[in-house]
């Protein structure tokens, strides 16, 4: 499964998945609307929500 989030803490994120090798932060955020919209068109990609992040400022891309 591929996911994606937002964080305020990417290395947090990254260390809390176990560190895998595919993660990056694809987008940096000035404004929440702005993260919300990147979420969606990634969520429209095919790609699972990961919940599990803190605030919205870097947007980030994983699978498991």
């Amino acid at each position: 499964m591929r996911y994606a989030g937002l964080t305020d803490e990417p290395e947090r994120r990254k260390r809390e998945h176990n560190n895998p090798r595919d993660f990056r932060v694809m987008q940096q955020f000035t404004s929440e609307t702005a993260a919300r919209q990147w979420e969606m068109r990634m969520l429209g990609q095919g790609y699972e929500q990961d919940t599990t992040g803190k605030g919205w400022k870097y947007g980030y891309t994983f699978s498991k």
